[in-house]
């Protein structure tokens, strides 16, 4: 390359990053002027940019759950299904334990007892429920060479099918709450709920408060109520409320509760979960959801599941 191109090429790319970085700040500056702040935070003097910078950017409630792919810990486990009418029609409750030792974990089941048709002929799950529950705390055989490094892992589910592309897609619904999903056909860029054009059918409030004891900011994100029908088709999480450690900025709780209606499938969601500090490591102690889906040529799915974790170790 001469080098007059290849400094072209150099200053076209600091131009682009410069650019980049220019409309993010501007997007954040948007954002700032669209947050209402408590009496006790705007006293506090908190830099707000900073703390938008902080949320959007956030990894530590991601890292949490790698966290538990280096810790032995055991999972009370309660998944049910239901029908229309609300009764029980499939469940599992279990006790597990995952052992971890040279580089590897592993899982036993303690107790377990399920009903109805949970598990199919081959004893795979029946419902997406279950196969997303196990996807996220149980451990088939053993599992080598992981590590909880977050810094530049990209969720991506272009180049999945089935399952494995609705599991990515769920971990970047689940991890990283308020960005875009690619894929997922008329709600892929509404998630975004950190864009401008997005923002501003939501109201964000900062607060201060407390979690067990631990000083927090709260924020909050909820949905205007006075919003039109044609407003409502933009929108797909309703809210999410994050308690943030004052001292470390790290995820110390979250509620949210998603919902949409595509005419092709539809689906209301809530989930809600618990962090606690087990030495240096921030790991989930409590997880709650309940979600119903109707996706097209499925039965519609009305499952709730509780994961309690405890009597963590190293």
């Amino acid at each position: 390359m001469k080098p007059k191109i290849m400094l072209g090429a150099v200053l076209l790319g600091i131009n682009l990053i410069a650019g980049a970085q220019q409309e993010d700040s501007l997007d954040t500056e948007r954002l700032v002027k669209m947050v209402s702040l408590s009496e006790v935070i705007i006293r506090s003097d908190l830099n707000i940019a900073r703390f938008i910078e902080q949320v959007k950017n956030d990894t530590t409630f991601y890292k949490a759950f790698r966290n538990l792919h280096m810790l032995n810990f055991t999972s009370w486990n309660d998944i049910r299904i239901k029908d229309k009418k609300g009764k029980i029609k499939a469940s599992l409750v279990s006790k597990t334990r995952q052992n971890r030792s040279a580089g590897c974990r592993s899982m036993e089941i303690l107790t377990e007892k399920s009903s109805g048709n949970f598990y199919d002929e081959n004893g795979g799950y029946n419902y997406n429920t279950a196969e997303m529950y196990a996807g996220l705390f149980f451990t088939k055989g053993k599992v080598c060479g992981e590590n909880n490094i977050v810094k530049g892992i990209d969720f991506n589910p272009r180049n999945l099918s089935g399952m494995a592309k609705h599991k990515e897609q769920l971990k970047m619904l689940f991890f990283n709450p308020g960005k875009k999903i690619p894929g997922i056909p008329f709600i892929g860029d509404k998630i975004n709920l950190f864009e401008p054009e997005h923002a501003r059918y939501y109201d964000f409030l900062l607060d201060y408060g407390d979690y067990e004891g631990q000083s927090c900011y709260i924020f909050s994100i909820t949905a205007k109520k006075d919003l039109t029908g044609g407003e409502k088709d933009r929108i797909v999480i309703d809210s999410m409320i994050t308690w943030f450690n004052i001292k470390t900025m790290e995820v110390m709780a979250r509620n949210y509760d998603m919902s949409y209606d595509a005419g092709v499938y539809d689906f209301d969601v809530h989930m809600e979960v618990q962090m606690m500090k087990f030495g240096n490591y921030l790991v989930p102690k409590l997880l709650r959801y309940i979600g119903n889906w109707d996706v097209a040529f499925k039965k519609r799915e009305r499952g709730l599941f509780t994961a309690t974790l405890f009597d963590f170790g190293e």
